[in-house]
């Protein structure tokens, strides 16, 4: 090769070179630049972030079908990641949201020994090994409490506030005491569970906290 072709093929190769680092340097300055797009922080949102963890997933449940789905895809999680990564339980951040229909499993049996057959008819919950309606949650009720063993794993749960607070004026009937419904229910929560001020809202920020979303049904 002769040097004038040598020396035009590194100015074409400098240049190319040259060129692709602007771009990228103007990418990066873009993402950083002033007036960038950043989700806002609130005070009711800060326990996304304190949940430890190297993977963050956000479990979306509105119905009694998807709550035993949820059960399911938790477990192959936290097993998945620990036979195929070598990941312990406590690696994952893993928050299963009990919302809209679903919201009935968040309590414990002091609710559904009183309201099982409410309860089970608003989540569409049926057991076909079973005639009578429900008299404990289906999810902690003992042999199996597949939520507490979810929860030893180091699983928690969001709770739709909205809905519990609709849940409580039905549970309550048009002539109870709505408001005492819906404290007895904030007093008688699963472990590992908190309130927050709606299901659709909690889905929403998880994903600006870097939760991935998994729908369950």
């Amino acid at each position: 090769m002769t040097h004038e072709k040598w020396a035009r093929r590194s100015l074409v190769t400098g240049l190319s070179a040259s060129l692709g680092a602007f771009v990228f340097g103007s990418k990066a300055a873009a993402q950083t630049t002033p007036g960038a797009f950043q989700p806002a922080r609130h005070a009711q949102d800060e326990w996304f972030d304190k949940i430890p963890g190297k993977h963050r997933v956000f479990i979306d449940v509105i119905s009694g079908t998807g709550a035993g789905e949820a059960v399911g895809f938790a477990n192959n999680l936290y097993t998945t990641n620990k036979d195929a990564y070598g990941l312990e339980d406590a690696d994952l951040a893993i928050i299963m949201c009990l919302r809209h229909s679903a919201t009935v499993f968040a309590f414990t049996d002091v609710l559904w020994s009183k309201h099982g057959k409410a309860m089970a008819d608003a989540a569409k919950y049926t057991n076909p090994r079973a005639t009578e309606p429900p008299t404990a949650n289906p999810y902690t009720a003992a042999p199996r409490d597949a939520f507490g063993a979810l929860t030893k794993r180091g699983m928690q749960f969001a709770v739709c506030n909205t809905a519990s607070r609709r849940f409580s004026r039905a549970l309550a009937g048009p002539d109870g005491d709505a408001e005492a419904m819906y404290k007895t229910m904030a007093a008688n929560m699963i472990p590992s569970s908190r309130f927050v001020p709606a299901g659709v809202a909690a889905l929403t920020r998880s994903q600006e906290y870097g939760y991935s979303l998994l729908y369950a049904g």
